[in-house]
């Protein structure tokens, strides 16, 4: 049985995502204040709070590369956002404004999402493979291919490819250190589970 970290399958589309998601939101955050402020008497303590939080998931993008504790960070943010989405819809549903409390109550919830992913993404992911298949992670678990199920598996340069007989292709990046000798052995492994 052979196991390794790999950057996890998803993380290269949700990252390329994760700044149009941090804009979104704080663009989200600011039409909110331009509501808070019509009301006929505005609470200005929310008002500042998604100025605040406006900026700050508008900014986040610009500032992503010069964080060191990048995936803590954006938990953090995510988490403030969900919050304050939150909060504000029961704010205002408690000023009679039902259809945007329940848009802030669904985007409340789909932030939190988001970011549990993200933060399941960002975390440590490991391939296992050994005679029954491979099994990588997913989201919310993992998932096992068959033998039966590739046509070829090459492990080459820290890239492990994985060619399925359906012509699908995946390509994972190896972040463990394997030496020339193993990755020989494992190769030779691959070859004989798919004859």
């Amino acid at each position: 049985m052979y196991k390794f970290r790999i950057l996890h399958p998803n993380a290269m589309t949700r990252l390329r995502l994760q700044p149009v998601m941090h804009g979104m939101t704080g663009i989200l955050f600011l039409f909110n204040v331009v509501g808070t402020y019509k009301m006929p008497e505005p609470n200005w303590f929310m008002a500042f709070l998604f100025i605040v939080m406006g900026i700050a998931s508008v900014g986040f993008p610009f500032m992503m590369k010069r964080i060191r504790r990048f995936s803590e960070t954006n938990s953090v943010l995510r988490m403030l956002q969900a919050f304050t989405l939150l909060s504000g819809c029961l704010y205002f549903l408690s000023h009679m404004q039902p259809i945007v409390a329940i848009a802030l109550f669904l985007s409340g919830l789909g932030i939190a999402y988001i970011g549990y992913a993200e933060y399941r993404i960002l975390q440590p992911a490991f391939v296992t493979i050994d005679t029954t298949g491979i099994v990588l992670p997913t989201i919310f678990s993992n998932r096992r291919f068959g033998w039966n199920e590739m046509k070829n598996v090459i492990l080459r340069n820290d890239l492990l490819t994985l060619d399925f007989k359906n012509n699908k292709i995946l390509q994972l990046e190896v972040l463990d250190d394997i030496s020339p000798s193993q990755t020989a052995d494992m190769n030779t492994f691959f070859q004989q589970r798919i004859s």
